[in-house]
């Protein structure tokens, strides 16, 4: 090239090594503590991935001013990471209007059923859904579906005794997945696909498939989020290609139950929701057609979602559960003298006794506080918003974070962080944890409307399993590693050993 090519490629690398150090001044103007980024990037090579995310948030949080507030950047956009549980009760509940959507997500036309998830909607739109789908996971519909989740627990520690008959360890990771399978697809789908005994089970090959992420599926997703247009017109989509079969099998479901009986399911619990919708006589009562959005197409994304919420969630969280139950012995014991007296109490178990039994409660909290599945929340501020107590003011679009995962492990609110101490969360020891310094299931509002359900699931399953036997961590299994991958994360694997208890 010639020396006046080479000049101007020197003067544009330069215009916009100044442009960078521009658009990264704007925390540094406002007195705003900032981690270490990179030109361009920001901190972007950091929060994109939750294995460093989680690391960086701590080191945000504990070094740069995080446990109040500090500034970050995604490429040149300035975010927020707030770790002050004052700040957060007034950003993220009191001003709720300014912070009631998340980030958005860039979805092609090919990916409707994602797009209308509860989770992504925004605005009017997600105030109408979820008004409709939080009365599904009430205390009494919790209820009707009890016998199903009771059903699916009963069939998962008879396997898992069956296991323990010819193998030395079980793989509890993988049973308490299988599990959850079954309970979705029982609850969601109406169907029984049995994914415990049968891992080629047609279902379960689908969900296994759906969530399988290679380099080149999230370079994909990557590239709709960021280019949607060009991949409508390449007709790409950002979800998997097996959401069609979840799709079709919903649809056939739905024209299934229209004709036949029901089953008390989720499924059920929707169509009766948009049912009354539609058929109320009393006008005052029947919502207008731009209110009434349970469609079958809504009913078909919430089934969807609850594959992506329910699945590996709540199986990390038995998973969680019972190896930190084997660890501390003494714990597992006193969980289990409570579950027979309950039993003794009520008869059998039952949704009241499992909702009622303190302890067990509590060893869930507690297990959830060292391990929540989201590491951090994230909000998107919609208009000017002034940070409480500083003359700070962040502009819509602003994504504000909080680090959940490090908060939980703060030593300033919890002491012994790295222990398992359910103690913390009994009754009469509430009072001392402060007000959102707890977070599993999410701040304010736009908390996770299926926490009930999946309470539910992990206290069934653990009330049963420590009924049936004694855990123990497996030998070379004493620890466990946690993965931290795209979106969520897990542990890489929980071996146990499992002696029955029947002749005892």
């Amino acid at each position: 090239m010639s020396g006046e090519t080479w000049l101007l490629v020197g003067v544009v690398i330069l215009l916009a090594w100044a442009y960078s150090r521009w658009k990264h001044s704007y925390w540094s103007s406002r007195g705003v503590a900032t981690p270490p980024f990179l030109p361009f990037l920001g901190h972007l090579h950091k929060t994109a991935m939750l294995r460093k995310r989680y690391a960086f948030d701590m080191d945000a949080y504990y070094n740069y001013g995080g446990s109040k507030f500090c500034g970050l950047y995604s490429f040149h956009k300035p975010c927020l990471l707030v770790g002050d549980p004052e700040l957060l009760k007034q950003m993220f509940v009191k001003d709720f209007d300014c912070f009631s959507g998340k980030k958005p997500l860039k979805l092609t036309k090919h990916d409707k059923v994602i797009s209308d998830m509860l989770v992504l909607k925004t605005g009017e739109e997600w105030k109408k859904l979820r008004s409709i789908m939080s009365p599904t996971f009430s205390s009494g519909k919790m209820k009707e579906m009890f016998p199903l989740v009771n059903q699916k627990a009963d069939d998962l520690v008879s396997f898992c005794l069956k296991e323990a008959r010819t193998k030395p360890v079980i793989d509890m990771k993988h049973n308490f997945g299988r599990f959850t399978l079954d309970t979705i697809a029982s609850c969601a789908f109406g169907l029984e696909c049995n994914s415990l005994g049968d891992e080629k089970s047609v279902f379960s090959e689908k969900v296994d498939t759906f969530f399988k992420y290679s380099a080149a599926s999230i370079l994909k997703k990557v590239f709709v989020s960021i280019a949607p247009r060009v991949a409508n017109a390449l007709n790409m989509q950002f979800s998997s290609p097996t959401t069609g079969f979840f799709k079709e099998l919903a649809l056939n479901t739905i024209a299934a139950r229209r004709e036949g009986s029901k089953r008390g399911d989720f499924l059920d619990l929707l169509l009766e929701t948009q049912s009354q919708g539609e058929d109320t006589g009393d006008s005052s009562k029947r919502p207008s057609k731009s209110k009434n959005v349970l469609d079958d197409e809504t009913i078909v994304s919430q089934c969807v979602l609850f594959i992506i919420a329910g699945y590996g969630t709540t199986a990390s969280a038995l998973s969680y559960a019972a190896f930190l139950l084997a660890k501390h012995p003494d714990a597992q014991q006193r969980l289990r003298r409570e579950i027979n007296a309950l039993i003794e109490e009520h008869g059998d178990i039952t949704y009241q006794g499992v909702m009622e039994a303190k302890f067990l409660d509590a060893c869930i909290m507690e297990t959830l506080r060292l391990y929540p599945i989201t590491v951090y929340l994230e909000r998107m501020c919609e208009r000017n918003y002034r940070i409480p107590g500083t003359d700070i003011t962040i502009p819509p679009g602003t994504v504000v974070s909080c680090p959940v995962w490090t908060m939980h492990r703060d030593p300033k609110y919890w002491s012994e962080p790295e222990e398992f101490r359910p103690e913390r969360f009994l009754p009469e020891n509430r009072a001392n944890i402060p007000n959102l310094t707890y977070m599993p299931f999410g701040i304010g509002p736009r908390s996770v409307s299926a926490q009930r359900f999946a309470l539910m699931e992990t206290k069934i399953v653990l009330t049963k399993l420590l009924l049936a036997s004694d855990l123990r961590p497996a030998p070379g299994y004493e620890n466990v590693t946690v993965s931290f991958g795209f979106g969520s994360q897990s542990p890489k694997a929980v071996k146990l050993i499992l002696k029955p208890l029947k002749d005892e």
